[in-house]
């Protein structure tokens, strides 16, 4: 069942152009004259009930703007919008009830409350029942580990305690939907990973439906099980994190270090990515030349040490990126 459905949606800007050579009150005799940016161009997707999606772009794709009309702070132009049952331009504080927001850099907590103080207040906004309120705070506080600083002001914790804050905040009135904004910006490999850990988690034990934006492939790469990929204001790719690989990842890195020199550079299929010393780095176009082949040409005698792996996520995201510029 689609929580989510958009059909044919469309945003442009206006945006005013600056004059040249105009100075003083000159500028107030010229009429102004705009720009349209085209910012989101008639796109449609669904969402179903309890999917992780990663909806990622290049700055200036169209992806925020989508989302802030997903979530009703912008209105389209044109095309409709189905969030759990809503319009979100008409129903805006109704959907608002059903769904919750992280911006990874934009704190919805009041710093000067702690965050026990925070969720009982964000459980008043939503008209919650103080019985349940307290329930929900202890549920969400076993889940999500915060016993060491729940009573701590937030402006005295740091950026990964706050994230996992925000994440609880968002989570007191029960969305259906949640929208994570780069959730894991700025914070450090460990906590970045215990917060993947923790949103999996929630995603399971409350069938909570995900649709998160980040820059992180880390993220993408282990919280979604379905890309979409928007460039230039369209959809440049739909489809499955595992359909993704299968497809793009027609490429093989080699790195060995070697007892002998070996010249590969006119072999087709063979891109040398490194040749310094004794250290050879190689990448593999598969559709040119298999493994077993690139390995004889290093001459496997002549290998002292050697891995093998895919072209990093990031690599082929980039590419597709690179695809939807032209």
């Amino acid at each position: 069942m689609a929580v989510i459905t958009v059909e044919n949606l469309s945003k442009n800007f206006k945006v005013k152009q600056k004059e040249k050579g105009l100075k003083g009150s000159l500028k107030s005799f010229i009429k102004p004259k705009y720009n349209i940016i085209k910012a989101v161009k008639n796109i449609s997707f669904s969402v179903e009930k309890g999917e992780m999606i990663a909806f990622i772009g290049p700055n200036g794709a169209g992806k925020s703007t989508s989302i802030k009309m997903m979530t009703g702070i912008l209105f389209p132009d044109s095309g409709k919008i189905d969030v759990l049952g809503f319009d979100p331009q008409k129903d805006r504080k109704k959907l608002a009830y059903e769904i919750g927001c992280v911006f990874g850099q934009k704190e919805q907590l009041w710093t000067h409350l702690t965050p026990y103080d925070n969720f009982k207040f964000f459980g008043a906004i939503y008209d919650i029942p103080e019985k349940i309120v307290e329930k929900k705070i202890k549920e969400l506080n076993e889940l999500f580990e915060l016993d060491d600083f729940i009573n701590t002001p937030v402006r005295n914790l740091s950026l990964g305690q706050r994230i996992r804050c925000e994440i609880v905040a968002s989570l007191i009135h029960e969305p259906k939907v949640l929208f994570l904004d780069e959730p894991t910006i700025g914070l450090d490999p460990v906590v970045k990973e215990k917060i993947r850990s923790l949103i999996k988690r929630m995603n399971k034990e409350y069938k909570t439906t995900v649709v998160l934006t980040s820059h992180d492939v880390s993220d993408i790469e282990k919280l979604c099980k379905r890309v979409i990929i928007v460039n230039k204001g369209q959809i440049v790719l739909d489809d499955t994190m595992e359909n993704l690989k299968y497809h793009y990842l027609n490429k093989k890195i080699i790195d060995a270090k070697m007892k002998e020199k070996v010249n590969l550079d006119s072999v087709e299929g063979i891109n040398i990515l490194k040749d310094k010393d004794y250290n050879l780095k190689i990448e593999v176009d598969l559709k040119k030349k298999n493994i077993s082949d690139a390995i004889k040409l290093l001459n496997p005698d002549n290998i002292i040490d050697i891995n093998i792996s895919n072209v990093p996520l990031e690599d082929i995201i980039s590419d597709i990126y690179k695809a939807g510029d032209k």
